[in-house]
């Protein structure tokens, strides 16, 4: 028995010595802060994105986890790419959601479609065309440009005269420009690419679901957006679509894209894209994003893509009928060039644009923002989009900024 009792208690202060010996090891404690409850606050994201997620999308990403490569998920996949056609207006088969943001999809697009050396055409009228040409230049194109000024577009006739001079492989437009608050036309531009062997790339992250968009019927050969504006889902998945012009071109490369992560066939291939009996392991898709992607395009279906387009240009237009009644201007002069998703309104002369957006989040719970890239300064943006565009909204968004003008400082200057 006294045996038995000292070996015990031996046990008991070599294992009480082990442990302190492996405890001096961790020289970074254990972080106070993740022993606190997760506490996040409602907002009202009335800025230019992320939007509001609605508790039934919310709810549908709370679904249990299971594997990124069992049946069940594909079939959830299968419904996103219906949904992606639908919303894009395609028949494209070679049409998915890259994982991650909306600029993953614009890499995903430059990346796979342009080789070293070729040729890039970029329409700039703010931040997206800015960041589409920097992306391009970065795998070796030879990238031009055409620039308009914060608030404006190019005609026909500018796009034809560049597209006659450079003869690029790829023409970028960004269709919702959500810097400067410009809806770009699309109507003509893309039989003008194609008439000079140029594919047609076409950035919506801020217009599709608020604005027209017909894939198919007006020549676009790439086109994407992003989860987080109209659809009201997480940030983190990127709907992308590609004609079969666009295939043609990418899976004839003379060299592989600079990618793996990217690379179109093996995502064709992840999504079911390419014909093939199996799939084949390219990276673990973000399961519970695809739950809140698939019941996102769900909740516009049952809307329906021409009321939802609609909606969106009514609630723009009540919008800007209440900011002229305040004295306030909005920055895109003509009417039919301004997103109906995201209003860029011109800074109040006289005010800080910061201590504005700033007050308004601290007094009415609401997040606006100010410029973004070559508007930076000129304006501020309140965007209204998917369940966010209401007229309830438009309300408390102008009863926020008369709040703000009142409090405010205002210089004599």
């Amino acid at each position: 028995m006294v045996w038995f009792l000292w070996f015990h208690g031996s046990l008991r202060f070599c294992f009480a010595c082990y442990t302190a010996g492996k405890m001096s090891s961790i020289s970074v404690p254990p972080p106070k802060c993740l022993q606190k409850p997760l506490t996040v606050p409602y907002r009202h994201m009335f800025g230019p994105g992320p939007s509001n997620v609605p508790s039934r999308i919310l709810e549908a990403g709370a679904n249990p986890v299971i594997g990124h490569m069992h049946p069940e998920i594909f079939e959830i996949m299968n419904d996103i790419k219906s949904g992606i056609q639908y919303m894009f207006q395609t028949q494209n088969k070679m049409t998915l959601a890259v994982s991650g943001t909306g600029h993953s999809a614009m890499e995903c697009a430059i990346f796979n479609a342009v080789e070293p050396g070729e040729s890039v055409l970029v329409a700039v009228n703010g931040i997206w065309g800015e960041r589409a040409a920097e992306m391009a230049e970065r795998i070796g194109a030879r990238v031009n440009t055409i620039v308009a000024p914060p608030g404006g577009c190019f005609t026909i006739e500018e796009m034809e005269k560049a597209l006659s001079k450079h003869r690029p492989a790829l023409l970028f437009v960004a269709h919702g420009e959500s810097s400067t608050g410009v809806l770009h036309p699309l109507d003509g531009i893309g039989q003008l690419c194609h008439k000079y062997n140029c594919l047609f790339l076409v950035d919506s992250v801020a217009s599709i679901g608020g604005a027209p968009v017909y894939m198919d019927q007006q020549g676009i050969d790439i086109l994407y957006t992003g989860s987080q504006k109209v659809l009201n889902a997480p940030p983190g998945t990127a709907p992308i679509s590609f004609s079969e012009r666009a295939c043609q071109k990418i899976f004839s490369r003379r060299t592989k894209p600079v990618s793996f992560y990217l690379d179109l066939s093996w995502l064709a291939n992840y999504w079911g894209c390419d014909g093939k009996p199996s799939r084949v392991y390219h990276h673990t898709g973000p399961v519970t994003a695809f739950y809140s992607l698939r019941e996102s395009l769900s909740v516009l279906v049952e809307e329906g893509l021409e009321n939802s387009w609609e909606r969106h240009l009514k609630v723009a237009e009540y919008f800007h009928a209440g900011l002229e009644s305040m004295g306030l201007k909005l920055f895109v002069k003509e009417k039919r060039l301004r997103l109906p998703t995201v209003t860029t309104i011109v800074a109040p002369y006289g005010y800080d644009w910061k201590e504005i957006t700033s007050f308004i989040m601290k007094t009415h719970n609401l997040e606006i923002s100010g410029g973004l890239g070559p508007s930076v300064g000129l304006v501020l943006r309140v965007g209204l989009m998917g369940c966010n565009s209401s007229r309830e909204n438009v309300d408390m968004v102008l009863a926020a900024l008369k709040d703000a003008l009142k409090h405010c400082h205002k210089s004599k200057v």
